[in-house]
């Protein structure tokens, strides 16, 4: 007998879709990684509710280990940090990859995998612009994943202001990959 499907080793990390019940675990894990900017637990809640497509757990035997956050947005414009959406851009042209968090023990591969996750649902959103801000040192990351960084203008610069001094806009064109 051939077997056909993909079995997930469960004993592995795996991406598997964001539950509500899973915000407690997403909250703590973003206040261990992102200390110096937070949000609140209502905000992280919207874009779920918002988007449960682009929102996905990194789960282990330990638990939940990591998350990703992504939602339809418009390119060259930034979602403000902690701020709420209220509602998605019926003109959106990018999927903006909120946040991927995962805790050290965890690391190696895993954000390629939710990555190309996130290309996949916008390629079958029609969607052919990925986003993202990249905090701390985390550009030359995002750039080996086909990211590039944009020249800020006024805008994006008042845009990245609430993401620390490091904070670059990058954006990977899915034509060109």
């Amino acid at each position: 007998m051939i077997e056909t499907e993909r079995r997930i080793d469960m004993s592995k990390p795996h991406w598997r879709p964001a539950r509500t019940s899973d915000l407690p675990a997403i909250g703590a894990i973003a206040a261990r990684i992102h200390p110096d900017l937070p949000e609140r637990p209502e905000v992280l809640a919207e874009k779920m509710r918002l988007y449960p497509d682009g929102c996905r757990v990194l789960a282990a035997d330990d638990g939940i280990v990591g998350y990703g956050l992504a939602h339809p947005w418009t390119q060259h414009r930034i979602p403000p940090l902690d701020g709420l959406l209220e509602r998605l851009p019926g003109d959106a042209d990018c999927l903006y990859v909120h946040d991927v968090a995962v805790l050290p023990n965890f690391r190696g591969g895993v954000v390629r995998d939710y990555v190309a996750a996130i290309e996949d649902l916008a390629r079958a959103s029609g969607i052919a612009t990925l986003a993202l801000v990249s905090i701390y040192a985390t550009r030359p990351l995002w750039q080996r994943l086909g990211f590039r960084a944009v020249t800020a203008d006024a805008g994006l610069r008042a845009g990245l202001a609430s993401y620390g001094s490091n904070a670059t806009y990058m954006l990977r064109d899915l034509a060109a990959t």
